[in-house]
């Protein structure tokens, strides 16, 4: 039988070693648009194909190691670089690159959305899709899941407050303003989006009264002609030209509406037509730093026809 001595020798040799071993590190649970996704621990190879999310990581400073391949805006543009794996398109993913990445985390999101599934069976996948009927309400839910997720969230707050307070601002000025009307230039082709639409930040969150208010809210908004503005006869028109978001050649939005019929209508005699930013809008809608510099340039609009 052992004596007490030894018995202590050894409860004190398990003691230390149950206090030298690492914490059992504990499952995370992030929630997103298809349910809920458990990772074993923080993810380190992240693998991403929404560029909204990449522009939130990107502010935030967590490294990727894998992107899709396209246009992405300037502040993304480094993400070209051969240091960062291509992995596809938005739309069409390799799926042989990526299994053998045996990335830790894969983000799908909007354009990317629909190939979740096949993701998901390759790696944990979450889906950063916004939500149509909530659009601002869950871009900032994806910012705070991104930024909890990798421990950034005091850093998120302090930005989304930002950018709540230039919303909050934009809202209590814009009714009074005027009218606005969004429209999207593209291969020489116009198109109109209303409230409720992709574009509809403009009339919701910060508070523009529609010139056109019957507009549908199709994704790809309502094809219009020149006659169409100076029908309407917005105080205001913002203007997304597709093709410089896109890098494609075509006519240059302000350029196609520089005509007769649009130059009669009150927003362009006040000088209130507003290019708006094409990668922010168009590409990386919804991101953290994207959707600073969406409400950043349109306060500006608003600061220089005081």
């Amino acid at each position: 039988m052992p004596s007490l001595k030894t018995i202590q020798h050894h409860l004190a040799a398990l003691l230390l070693a149950l206090s030298c071993a690492a914490p059992a590190t504990a499952e995370i649970v992030v929630q997103h648009s298809r349910g809920q996704t458990t990772l074993p621990a923080t993810p380190k190879k992240i693998v991403v194909f929404d560029l909204a999310a990449l522009d939130t990581l990107d502010a935030l400073g967590v490294p990727v190691f894998g992107v899709a391949a396209g246009a992405k805006p300037p502040s993304l543009a480094q993400y070209n670089a051969p240091r960062y794996r291509p992995m596809g398109t938005l739309w069409e993913p390799d799926y042989e690159a990526i299994n053998a990445a045996e990335p830790d985390l894969v983000v799908v999101g909007g354009r990317s959305g629909p190939r979740y599934e096949a993701l998901a069976k390759m790696a944990p996948t979450i889906d950063l899709s916004s939500d149509a009927a909530d659009p601002l309400g869950s871009e900032l839910r994806n910012i705070r899941s991104l930024a909890r997720l990798f421990g950034k969230e005091a850093e998120a707050e302090a930005r989304i407050g930002r950018i709540q307070a230039g919303i909050a601002a934009i809202h209590a000025r814009a009714p009074q303003a005027g009218t606005a009307l969004f429209v999207l230039s593209t291969g020489g082709r116009l198109s109109a989006f209303g409230p409720g639409s992709r574009f509809g930040l403009i009339h919701g969150a910060l508070g523009f009264r529609p010139a056109a208010p019957d507009l549908g809210a199709g994704i790809h908004g309502q094809p219009i002609a020149f006659e169409f503005i100076a029908r309407t006869d917005p105080d205001w028109l913002f203007v997304l030209d597709r093709d410089a978001a896109i890098g494609a050649r075509g006519q240059p939005a302000r350029q196609l509406l520089d005509n007769e019929l649009v130059r009669q209508t009150s927003a362009w005699r006040k000088g209130q037509v507003v290019s708006v930013d094409a990668g922010s809008w168009y590409l990386a809608a919804g991101g953290l730093r994207a959707l600073q510099t969406m409400v950043d340039q349109i306060a500006a609009a608003l600061d220089a026809r005081r």
